[in-house]
């Protein structure tokens, strides 16, 4: 998990170079807390504007600049999030947080097949990034995400949250034990990173045969295919459900795609695929896993939302 950094000793103004170190972590925070690289690029980005807008004087009296801008992004993050219901009754589908890439496949978008991006802007991955965390973490509250996400997952303590999200340290461990309950509710049976891969590597190989009773035996009992392509390429209007529903949708998919390639490739720091037609990423696929079965597809097709896998 993400740690926080410790404060600075003095109360001078530490220059540019401490703050912008801060990058990272604050990246970090708010990807996770609005499952939107984009979002939190916006969110960091305002955080540094509202920093240099203090005069030297004010920021030399902030004992922990850190902290400091913690704190600015946590409240516009908080803010974002009470308005993200109303934007996304307006989107168009399904709305599925942003994938993202391994680190040594971050691409930054351009023409020649990206370069590795800056280290300072890569999002750490580890559980708390997966694709099913980030997904039960949409179904919270803005109060019940914000307050888990800063004390479970950055270890900020409670009085430190409550200033953060306006309401008092006991309310904020309530919010964040509610939270725990949400995802302890949501799990399934735990399967060994070699399965997972195992199951992600047979799904593609019996997508690619066109095997429809091997993409069946796949797939759990309820298992559900969501796409986003957020209306600006076509995807699934509304979910597939059943394993039969969901194997017939791939097969036919890949059927209307001639030379649609399908890779391996990590997805916020677990297996999953990537397609491309012609050498470019048309879609980034998600899974969860259940035991020894997928239970549920995650696809984004939005074009805004696989800007770091953009080869081309």
């Amino acid at each position: 998990m993400t740690t926080r950094s410790e404060p600075p000793d003095g109360r001078t103004d530490p220059g540019p170079g401490p703050i912008i170190s801060e990058r990272r972590q604050l990246i970090n925070l708010s990807y996770r807390l609005l499952g939107s690289l984009a979002d939190a690029e916006d969110v960091v980005q305002e955080t540094y504007v509202r920093w240099y807008a203090l005069s030297r004087e004010q920021r030399e009296a902030i004992a922990s600049p850190d902290a400091w801008l913690t704190r600015v992004a946590g409240r516009i993050c908080l803010d974002l999030l009470g308005s993200a219901r109303a934007r996304r009754e307006r989107y168009v589908g399904a709305w599925i947080p942003e994938p993202l890439p391994d680190r040594t496949e971050w691409l930054d978008g351009r023409p020649d097949g990206g370069t590795p991006a800056d280290p300072a802007d890569r999002v750490t991955l580890d559980e708390s990034v997966h694709m099913a965390f980030l997904v039960v973490l949409e179904s919270m509250t803005p109060a019940e995400r914000v307050a888990f996400v800063l004390h479970d997952v950055f270890r900020y303590p409670f009085a430190e949250v409550a200033e953060i999200v306006g309401r008092t340290p006991a309310a904020c461990r309530q919010l964040a034990s509610s939270a725990r309950r949400r995802l302890r509710a949501s799990r399934g049976p735990v399967t060994p990173p070699a399965r997972r891969a195992g199951l992600v590597r047979e799904f593609k190989e019996a997508w690619e045969a066109k095997d429809l009773p091997a993409l069946i035996g796949l797939l759990g009992p309820d298992a559900t295919a969501i796409g986003d392509g957020g209306g600006r390429v076509q995807a699934m209007v509304r979910p597939v459900v059943g394993p039969g529903e969901v194997a017939r949708y791939v097969v036919d998919l890949a059927e209307r795609a001639p030379g649609l390639s399908l890779l391996e490739r990590s997805v916020n720091g677990q297996p999953g695929l990537v397609l491309q037609l012609g050498g470019v990423t048309v879609a980034v696929m998600a899974f969860e896993i259940d035991g020894d079965r997928i239970s549920r597809i995650w696809g984004v097709r939005n074009p805004e939302k696989l800007r770091p896998w953009t080869t081309g």
